[in-house]
């Protein structure tokens, strides 16, 4: 039986019309003859949706019974009874009812496949197994319905059923999304412009990358070994040389000129992993190409030009960048051509790029012959030779006959590799002159004389030699390779533990300082800065040899101990590269842990000193001029006329008390102990008092309150202030005949209370402006106040933790949003937790503090 295909309609939140489009297309599908069934469809109430599936067949659902409740899945059974062409199946991540036949309903999907059916399914980004951290982290609400990547992209076609978020957000306003109830919510919470355009944004990159490895799949599939510039894609070829910044360099550039330019290092290392590169300079080069957007790649593979270009194919690269060959024309002429050569001859239709750079076409170098063994080996070497020849020769020389030529050459041969193994390859060369110098005299004729009379004679005597040669080279290279292979797996041990004690929570520098001790057998080890120890292993004394490794710009590491070999010097320039980005590290986390709370206090400061100081002149003109209109003589007040006065000076001088009450806070501000008090706030009962307090009634205000609500972490008087600074404003503002909304709602750890008009609202260019102390927006009513009462309702809500922003309301006006953490599971600022103050003396009531400052509200 044919299995069916499935087509997927991927979308990056909920309303951007996949399930429309769904239907949509199942209806024109209809229309031209296909079998065409709806085995289960979600309109969630939208009316578009519904009537879209008009006409279609609908495969009535199964009930499921759970605890009491009764529930609605997908008939399994009747869509395979059906038997349609195409099955329409809205959201595939969607979590069946227990009592179902199969947890998840793409797994109801694989069973119709199976039963060669065709299905088209509906999923958003955020229900993707793999990317589930990753909206988390953008939206704030974890998702409980996922679907494992797997499943997605075995799918046979994926479309993305794109929504621009400025489109989406005002469907939504207008109730084609979700009930008016939920609009405020969803538009303030999940569904926020920056929250919509990063899910797009991942939607779109998520199928791009899909797209690609389907690409790679089909070329492979195919055989098509020919570049498809789909994008400029610009692979650089580096060595762990010097020319490599000049490369990565040049190839951003050639990247940049193209719009979506990608950029790829690798570098080709061997197969056992010896071949030479400076560690810590391939380290420098992969952090600069991570710097200018690229990625960096490690390929093994002992043919370097085949490797490179097999990379680049498989990454379908249109440009390739190498470096000029650091030989110089004699060795070039001696080995042949290099391996720029044999790319440009193998890369097909991919440019190469050959650029030069300050180190290429170096002196002429002969071969290292330094042998790779030790002296005691190379001493035994010599030893063996100076008695194995005169043994063997005589040894020979007794058993010497006609025939026996062959045998003595291949005895000596079989000396010159012994040798070779024990020492190396200059007591192999000097056994191999040596034998052959006895060949001639004993075995050669004429014999008793270094003199050969036969020119075959004299050419096997040099090609004795010569194999000889050969033979000691490869045995010393080997006896190199040897060596090598345990300093590299020595380095990846060191390494593997300075990260492992890392990755375990131990301090970093203390862990990398330790281990280098550890490691190179040293006596101690310090790391000092500024003429400071920072970090001490071990008791450095002045009897051993010192060693300092310069640390980034600002520190050094002392190393007490032996000699360090090269190869250990290597070693230690990355492992201080790794010191320094941990003491980097350190540095940036202990200064935010010092800013943090010192930008908190800066912002309540910054908004009480310049509102409060300010705010004092119009009560105490107030007050003065009603005084002294008491004690004019030149006036006679009438009974009523006094009380007035009396009276305005009362409440001028009420106004002026609560204002100095703000000055006493700004100076335990500017002391670092701002008098806030936080505790567990029922968010209704502040709510309620502040209607008290305004002699607000159902006619003025809508109430949507959460029965539900947790209790807030805040200061119950601070936030009071807060809330009736904001029902005055709305109030003030809202058209006749309307009513102020404010509802509660919870969400990602934080409780929030909108205040909703429907006044004339504010331009969203202009939202931050109304925060800022003695802003009115144009108003030039000099009697409602002066323009504080925002930017001290701000200053208050960031000084208790929370968050105060500026929404536009759904079809009209403006909604103001206090977050603040849950009580049960955030703390206070700072150095706080729930219901320490920050003030410690001379500390007022908070909710009668609250009731004085509430007295003068402003916008």
């Amino acid at each position: 039986m044919r299995r069916g295909r499935l087509r997927v309609l991927l979308g990056a939140a909920p309303g951007v019309g996949k399930t429309y489009a769904m239907l949509e297309e199942g209806q024109r599908l209809l229309q031209e003859g296909k079998d065409v069934v709806v085995a289960v469809v979600e309109t969630h109430g939208r009316a578009a949706t519904a009537a879209m599936a008009e006409g279609l067949e609908i495969i009535p659902r199964s009930t499921v019974s759970h605890r009491g409740v009764v529930l609605t899945e997908m008939d399994l059974a009747a869509v395979i009874a059906r038997k349609p062409d195409i099955a329409l199946v809205d959201e595939l991540a969607h979590t069946n009812a227990p009592g179902s036949e199969h947890e998840k309903r793409w797994q109801d999907v694989e069973s119709l496949l199976d039963a060669g059916i065709d299905v088209m399914s509906t999923v958003n980004i955020q229900h993707i197994e793999s990317l589930n951290d990753v909206v988390q982290q953008i939206t704030g609400a974890p998702q409980r319905e996922t679907i494992p990547g797997k499943v997605l992209r075995a799918a046979d076609q994926i479309e993305v059923v794109d929504l621009a978020p400025e489109a989406l957000r005002a469907r939504l306003a207008d109730g084609r999304v979700y009930p008016a109830e939920r609009i405020d919510a969803a538009l303030s919470n999940y569904f926020r412009l920056g929250n919509l355009t990063a899910l797009r944004e991942l939607a779109l990159l998520w199928l791009a990358d899909e797209v690609d490895t389907a690409l790679k799949s089909y070329r492979a599939e195919h055989g098509i070994d020919s570049k498809w510039e789909a994008r400029e894609r610009v692979v650089i070829a580096l060595t762990g040389g010097p020319e490599g910044e000049t490369l990565i360099r040049r190839g951003a550039r050639i990247a940049a000129r193209s719009a979506g330019g990608e950029l790829l290092a690798v570098h080709i290392t061997s197969q056992d992993g010896l071949r030479s590169a400076h560690p810590g300079a391939l380290a420098q080069q992969r952090a600069l190409v991570e710097t200018l957007g690229g990625t960096y790649h490690q390929v093994i593979g002992d043919d370097i030009p085949h490797a490179l270009v097999e990379f680049a194919k498989g990454a379908n690269a249109t440009q390739l960048v190498l470096g000029v060959s650091r030989r110089s024309r004699l060795m070039a002429a001696l080995t042949g051509p290099g391996i720029g050569s044999t790319v440009i001859r193998e890369s097909g239709n991919i440019d190469v790029h050959i650029v030069t750079h300050a180190a290429a076409g170096g002196r002429f170098t002969l071969p290292r012959l330094a042998g790779a063994v030790t002296m005691k080996r190379r001493i035994v070497g010599f030893i063996l030779a100076l008695i194995g020849g005169p043994l063997v020769t005589w040894l020979l020389v007794s058993l010497r006959s006609p025939e026996s030529i062959t045998s003595d050459v291949l005895t000596y041969q079989l000396l010159v590799v012994l040798v070779a193994l024990v020492g190396g390859i200059w007591p192999a060369l000097f056994a191999a002159f040596l034998s052959g110098l006895t060949l001639d005299f004993f075995f050669v004729e004429p014999v008793n004389t270094i003199t050969v009379d036969e020119p075959l004679h004299l050419l096997a005597l040099v090609l004795y030699v010569v194999n000889a040669v050969l033979v000691s080279y490869v045995v010393d290279q080997a006896a190199r390779r040897t060596r090598a292979a345990k300093r590299s797996a020595a380095e990846s041990e060191l390494l593997a533990t300075i990260s492992g004690s890392v990755l375990r929570g131990q301090s970093a520098l203390q862990a990398l300082v330790s281990r280098t001790r550890e490691a190179f057998n040293l006596t101690g080890v310090r790391l000092t800065a500024d003429g400071r120890i920072i970090v001490q292993d071990g008791e450095p004394t002045r009897n051993h040899k010192l060693t300092i490794v310069p640390v980034g710009s600002r520190a050094t590491l002392e190393l007490h101990g032996g000699d360090l070999q090269a190869s250990e010097r290597r070693l230690l320039a990355v492992i201080a590269a790794q010191i320094d980005a941990a003491m980097e590290h350190s540095d940036l986390t202990a200064t935010a842990n010092e800013v943090g709370p010192l930008a908190q206090a800066d912002r309540v400061r910054s908004a009480l000193l310049t509102a409060v100081s300010h705010d004092l002149r119009r009560p105490l003109a107030a007050a003065t001029a009603a005084i002294s209109g008491l004690h004019s003589t030149d006036v006679t007040w009438s009974d009523a006329d006094r009380d007035e006065l009396i009276a305005t000076a009362d409440e001028s001088l009420q106004t002026l008390a609560s204002l100095v009450t703000d000055l006493l806070d700004v100076s335990r501000v500017q002391a670092g102990v701002l008098g806030v008090m936080l505790d567990g706030v029922d968010a209704e009962d502040v709510i309620l008092s502040s209607l008290d307090e305004l002699h607000l009634g159902p006619k003025d205000i809508e109430l949507d309150l959460d029965p539900d609500l947790p209790d807030l972490l805040a200061d119950h008087g601070l936030l009071q202030r807060v809330v009736v600074n904001l029902l005055a404003n709305g109030a003030r503002f809202a058209p006749p005949g309307t009513r102020v909304r404010i509802a509660t709602s919870s969400f990602g750890g934080t409780v929030q209370i909108r205040v909703i008009d429907h006044g004339p609202g504010i331009a969203p260019e202009r939202r931050e402006e109304i925060f800022v102390p003695f802003q009115r927006l144009g108003d030039t009513d000099n009697l409602t106040g002066l323009g504080l009462g925002l930017a001290l309702s701000k200053g208050f809500t960031e000084g208790m933790g929370g968050t105060l922003e500026a929404e536009t309301t759904p079809a009209g006006g403006l909604t103001m949003v206090i977050a603040l953490p849950i009580a049960s599971s955030a703390s206070g600022p700072p150095g706080l937790s729930p219901g320490e103050s920050s003030s410690t003396s001379n500390q007022t009531d908070p909710a009668s503090q609250g009731k004085e400052r509430h007295e003068n509200p402003h916008r």
